[in-house]
C-alpha cells in the first residue's frame, strides 16, 4: 500500500514512512492512494471476531509491504490487553435506536487509547529495525495527550513533547499527562488554544532547522490524528459497532462528537471500504466550523469559546483536509491552492462538488451548553446512564437527528464521564469516582514547563532537550 499527500507534491511513502512522518513533507496529511474494498460476503465473515482479530482484519490491506499479518496481531494483542474490558469497545443500548459504543475503556480513559496503544507499539517496532531516535511533537485539547504519553512513555528511541493550553484542559486530563514521570515524556503548557499550539506543530514539522525531512537535526512524528496510523486504528471500531448491529445486512448511522474531525473521518473511510452506513452526524459544540462548513459551505475559524467539553473547543479541524481532498476529485494542486488560502486568510467556501459530496453521507449538528447538559440529564433519569460533556452532544444530536427508526443510530463515547466530574455533576447530580486503576491520581506529583504561546520558545526547549536523528 502507498500513501500520497493531499496536497500533491510530497513523495509518495509506505505504511511504516507514514507512521514516522506523520505530516507529509508539502503541509499535507497521508491518505492512501486508494481505498480498500471489501464485499458484503468478506464484511459478514467478519461477525463474531474477536476485537484483535477484527482488527488484524481491517488493517492489513493498510499496512501490506510494511507488516506481516503475524506481526500486526502480536501489536495488536498487546495494544487491547490494557484495556479494561473484554470487548475492548463494547456497545450499550440506551432506548430502541439508540446505542452507545463505549471507547473509553483503555488506560486513560478515553477514545484516544484505541489507536495511540497500537501507535507506540508501531513506533518501538519501526524505530527497532533502523535504531533511529524519533522526537513526537503533539498538540492536545484534552485526551490525546494523556493517551500519547502514556503509549510511548518509557519506550526507547522516542522522546515526547506535549502541548496543551494552559488552564483549558480539565483537572484529570492535565493530571493524566503531568503526573507521568518517565524521562522521555515532555510536559508543556502554553498560553493560548488548541489551535495555536497545533499550528506550532505544524510549522515545527517545516522548519529547517528542527525536522530532519527539511535539513533539520530531529526525526519529527505525530501523534495526533494528522497521523494516518492514528485513523487507521480507529476505523475498526465502526466494523465491530455495525456487525454487532446487523451489518452488512443492516445500515447503521454513527454520531461522532468531533473537533478535529479524526474521529469521524475513520467512519467515512469505513464507508469506503463497503461497510454499509447510513449516515455520519457530526456533532460539535458552539466551536461550529465544521457544522457551517458542512451546512452553508463556510470554513471560516473563529476565537475559540471555552466549553464544558474541552477537547471539542477547536476551530481548525485539520482532518477536515482529509475530506476535501476525496470531495474534490483527489486533486492535490487544487486542494493545496485552497488550503494555501484559508491558512492566509483564516476562511474559505467550500466548492459545491466538495458541498454535494459531504452531503451524500454527513450531517451535521451544533449543540450548545444548555442541550448537552439537557442531555447529560435525561441519559441519567431516563436510563441510568451517565455521559461525559462530549458524548453528551454526540447523543443529542443523535436524537434530533431524524434518523428512521429501523436504523440504530450509535454515538460514540469519547470519554469516561469521570475525566469532568463537574461538569457531570452540574448537570446530573452525581459526581462520577474514578476508576480503582487511576484513583490515586490527585495523590500523584506534576511536572510541566509553562510556556509563552510563542513558537521560538517552543523550539528553543524541544532543541534543549530532544535527541538528535541519527
Amino acid at each position: 500500500m502507498k500513501y500520497i499527500s493531499t496536497r500533491g507534491s510530497a513523495p509518495a511513502l509506505d505504511f511504516e514512512g507514514v507512521t514516522l512522518a506523520g505530516l507529509a513533507s508539502d503541509g499535507g496529511l497521508y491518505v492512501p492512494e486508494e481505498w480498500p474494498q471489501f464485499s458484503e460476503h468478506e464484511i459478514a465473515a467478519m461477525a463474531g471476531l474477536s476485537y484483535v482479530e477484527l482488527a488484524v482484519k481491517v488493517m492489513t490491506p493498510f499496512v501490506e509491504g510494511s507488516l506481516t499479518a503475524e506481526e500486526l496481531r502480536d501489536l495488536c494483542t498487546r495494544a487491547y490487553g490494557r484495556f479494561s474490558h473484554a470487548a475492548v469497545t463494547p456497545l450499550v443500548q440506551l432506548d430502541q435506536q439508540q446505542w452507545i459504543l463505549e471507547l473509553f475503556h483503555g488506560p486513560t480513559l478515553a477514545f484516544k487509547d484505541v489507536a495511540l496503544q497500537l501507535l507506540g507499539r508501531l513506533f518501538e517496532h519501526f524505530l527497532a529495525k533502523s535504531e533511529d531516535h524519533l522526537t513526537i511533537v503533539g498538540a492536545t485539547s484534552g485526551d490525546t495527550g494523556s493517551a500519547a504519553i502514556d503509549a510511548v512513555a518509557g519506550r526507547e528511541r522516542v522522546d515526547i513533547f506535549m502541548l496543551h493550553p494552559k488552564g483549558r484542559v480539565s483537572d484529570v486530563q492535565r493530571r493524566q499527562m503531568t503526573t507521568v514521570r518517565a524521562p522521555n515524556v515532555h510536559n508543556l503548557a502554553i498560553e493560548g488554544s488548541f489551535d495555536d499550539a497545533q499550528a506550532m506543530v505544524k510549522r515545527m514539522f517545516g522548519d529547517p532547522e528542527m525536522a530532519s525531512s527539511k535539513g533539520g537535526k530531529f526525526r519529527i512524528s505525530a501523534v495526533n490524528s494528522i497521523n494516518w496510523a492514528r485513523l487507521m486504528a480507529q476505523v475498526v471500531y465502526y466494523f465491530a459497532a455495525a456487525l454487532q448491529l446487523g451489518a452488512p445486512r443492516r445500515k447503521v448511522a454513527f454520531s461522532v462528537p468531533t473537533g478535529n474531525f479524526g474521529d469521524v473521518f475513520a467512519g467515512y473511510v469505513a464507508a469506503q471500504m463497503g461497510l454499509p452506513i447510513e449516515r455520519l452526524i457530526v456533532a460539535t459544540n458552539v466551536n461550529d466550523i465544521l457544522h457551517r462548513a458542512l451546512t452553508t459551505g463556510d470554513y471560516s475559524a473563529g476565537s475559540v469559546t471555552p466549553t464544558a467539553a474541552p477537547s471539542m473547543d477547536i476551530q481548525v479541524s485539520s482532518n477536515f483536509e482529509r475530506l476535501l481532498f476525496d470531495l474534490n476529485g483527489r486533486d492535490g494542486t487544487a486542494l493545496a491552492e485552497q488550503m494555501r488560502g484559508f491558512e492566509a486568510n483564516k476562511a474559505m467556501q467550500l466548492t459545491n462538488s466538495q458541498r454535494e459530496g459531504a452531503a451524500r453521507l454527513f450531517s451535521s449538528a451544533r449543540v450548545d451548553q444548555a442541550a448537552m447538559s439537557q442531555a447529560m440529564s435525561w441519559a441519567n433519569a431516563q436510563c441510568g446512564y451517565v455521559l461525559d460533556p462530549h458524548t453528551a452532544i454526540g447523543f443529542q444530536a443523535a436524537r434530533d437527528a431524524g434518523i428512521d427508526a429501523a436504523t440504530p443510530v450509535v454515538t460514540l463515547a469519547t470519554a469516561y464521564p469521570a475525566k469532568f466530574r463537574d461538569a457531570v455533576e452540574r448537570a446530573t447530580g452525581v459526581r462520577p469516582p474514578l476508576p480503582a486503576r487511576v484513583g490515586d491520581l490527585f495523590e500523584r506529583t506534576e511536572a510541566f514547563e509553562e510556556l509563552p504561546g510563542e513558537y521560538d520558545a517552543v523550539a528553543e526547549y524541544v532543541s534543549k532537550f530532544a535527541t538528535p536523528s541519527a
